[in-house]
């Protein structure tokens, strides 16, 4: 067996590549930064979303099975719609039909679940969640699936896979669960009675653990796959996780939701209010099922990650 890890240097990748070499697999890691990755790997820089057919073609030659994290993340601001499409969806197609072409083993593209629902929307999401995504990125990461999948089964094959992802914490997290960590590490009283909303979370181990169950499972595997830690955990507890692992005082304080909702508004930040007063689970059930264990400590794990944070760095 040898893996090409796509987007090695990445906050997921790194994770994912960690599994893989503590197993003994033999790797071929891209990324877009290859001066990143370690001296005398086999690495090779991550071709853009344009490059030839033969750059793809060398980038899968002689591997047996690829995982696909490369990607371009919704932490972008200043993206637009095009750009997401070319670095997610764009680029997963060309690298699947080379995958497809010659490599022997499996395709597991990591996903979102922005590819099926919006970031303020409320909902149980699982396998069969039919796919309505929001925004740019999540309908580019729909249309990654979409190409993945449908480049597979135009070379007669079914072992490629979508593995979506809730957002994933660890150290050098970004997004809207980095902006709460933040938040955390201030004297701020926080309203715990606007942010009662449950979320699922997913740790960038358990990500990691994820991609290699699905690369090691002994039977044939669905086309889509959910991860998630369980029990679903409420915006209230992630923001006094934090404040634990920071040594402050939780403040949290009896407050309803309206006046923050107005004030959100008011400062143009509507999308951010709604993205934490949405209730979101994702159902891991089928994952499970077939062997892998969800992470279910994810407070105590915030905290360390909190604790572990050094003052003055980023999150």
């Amino acid at each position: 067996m040898k893996v090409l890890v796509t987007g090695a240097t990445g906050f997921i990748g790194r994770q994912v590549v960690h599994r893989l070499r503590e197993a003994g697999v033999e790797l071929r890691v891209a990324s877009r930064q290859p001066e990143r990755l370690d001296p005398g790997s086999d690495a090779i820089p991550m071709p853009g979303f344009d490059a030839s057919a033969a750059a793809f073609l060398a980038l899968t030659r002689d591997v047996t099975d690829v995982i696909h994290c490369a990607g371009l993340n919704n932490d972008r601001g200043n993206a637009t719609e095009a750009d997401f499409r070319a670095a997610n969806a764009q680029l997963s197609a060309r690298l699947a039909h080379a995958a497809a072409a010659q490599a022997s083993g499996r395709f597991i593209h990591l996903s979102s679940i922005r590819a099926v629902i919006g970031a303020g929307a409320s909902a149980m999401i699982d396998e069969e969640t039919v796919p309505e995504p929001q925004d740019a990125y999540g309908r580019s990461k729909r249309e990654a699936e979409i190409a993945v999948l449908g480049a597979y089964a135009s070379h007669g094959r079914s072992d490629a896979v979508i593995l979506r992802l809730p957002p994933v914490y660890g150290i050098g997290m970004k997004g809207n669960l980095a902006t709460l960590m933040r938040l955390a590490d201030t004297a701020l009283p926080m309203p715990t009675g606007a942010l009662t909303a449950n979320r699922s979370l997913l740790s960038s181990q358990s990500a990691a653990r994820a991609v290699w169950h699905l690369l090691c499972h002994q039977q044939p595997l669905r086309p889509v796959y959910t991860a998630s830690d369980v029990p679903p955990v409420s915006v209230a507890t992630i923001i006094g996780a934090f404040r634990l692992g920071f040594d402050r005082p939780a403040r949290l304080v009896t407050m309803p939701a309206g006046p923050m909702r107005a004030a959100a508004i008011l400062l143009g930040k509507r999308r951010f209010w709604d993205s934490l007063t949405a209730t979101q689970i994702c159902d891991p059930s089928l994952l499970a099922s077939e062997g892998w264990a969800p992470e279910t400590e994810t407070l105590e794990r915030l905290t360390e990650i909190a604790r572990l944070r050094e003052p003055g760095l980023p999150v």
